[in-house]
């Protein structure tokens, strides 16, 4: 790949995480709207109607090939079936955070995700770091070891999110398959198990669908906010290295910190704000490293 196509990508990439991790911090405002709906449902209409969205698509791009082999492909199948698990484990555990008030401990483990991003991406995937953006990791961890120590009770939830969406990433950035199709795969394998405790639920006349055309609406258009981002953190992962995959991903748990705070009065120490300033201090460091990184690279290529 020539340079100007290789920063073609990149730039791609980079907007596509921006993207995807501005709409997952608005996420908590999202699903605080939804609080009286319970968890396991809300992931089940997140399923369904993310489904239909993506088979919509997918057909109006005449692309329902790739999303077929996915599904008829073992070596494709296999890993997107584990993805999927992965990525229920994390919007089960994310719902349920968010509407019993621990934004925060949801937003520490999307801070935590990025260094285990970067810790995968050095172990498994024999990435290299620079020496500015290893600065920048250090700086960041400790941010993050000051903030985990504030808040050891909620320490499971955070632990649950950064490691399920981490290897949920890890698995999409290694699996050869275009990204709308394998999310398609990825909703279709849950839509069975989705579908059957909807019907659980109406069975026992629990359901919350259909109970006012608010929540009717609301759990319809979590299809879209579900959509959205999660197809473009798979264009990232495809075009962006795990490292600087994972240090953008400090914007998504920026704004769902600051919701906690500001908008649904959660409260914040000494400690966590510490830490609060030395990830974004890090943040800064791998960015300014990644700039210079970049002309230097447009130089070479003169």
């Amino acid at each position: 790949m020539n340079a100007s196509r290789q920063a073609e990508e990149t730039r791609g990439g980079l907007l596509a995480a921006l993207g995807a991790y501005g709409l997952w911090g608005l996420l908590p405002i999202f699903f605080k709207l939804l609080h009286h709906v319970g968890p396991f449902e809300l992931v089940a209409h997140r399923v369904v109607w993310s489904l239909l969205l993506i088979l919509a698509l997918l057909a109006a791009r005449q692309a329902m090939r790739p999303f077929w082999e996915a599904l008829t492909t073992p070596r494709l199948l296999l890993p997107l079936t584990a993805s999927s698990i992965l990525i229920a484990i994390n919007w089960t555990t994310y719902i349920w955070a968010v509407n019993d008030d621990h934004v925060i401990a949801a937003s520490l483990g999307y801070f935590l995700n990025p260094l285990v991003n970067v810790a995968l991406g050095v172990l498994v995937l024999k990435e290299r770091l620079r020496r500015g953006q290893t600065l920048a990791i250090i700086v960041a961890g400790i941010g993050v070891a000051i903030m985990a120590a504030s808040a050891l009770t909620t320490l499971w939830i955070s632990i649950f999110l950064a490691l399920s969406f981490a290897f949920y990433g890890l698995i999409r950035k290694v699996t050869p398959v275009a990204p709308m199709a394998g999310l398609g795969a990825e909703t279709l394998i849950l839509t069975p198990v989705a579908l059957a405790y909807l019907g659980w639920l109406w069975g026992q006349g629990n359901l919350m669908f259909g109970q006012d055309g608010f929540t009717t609406t609301m759990l319809i258009v979590s299809g879209a906010m579900t959509t959205a981002p999660l197809a473009l953190f798979a264009v990232a992962a495809h075009r962006l290295p795990m490292a600087t995959l994972g240090l953008l991903q400090f914007v998504a748990p920026t704004l769902q910190f600051l919701s906690g705070i500001l908008l649904f009065g959660e409260t914040l120490n000494h400690g966590q704000m510490a830490s609060f300033a030395l990830i974004w201090l890090g943040l800064i460091l791998f960015a300014s490293d990644s700039v210079t990184a970049a002309r230097r690279n447009r130089v070479a290529a003169v």
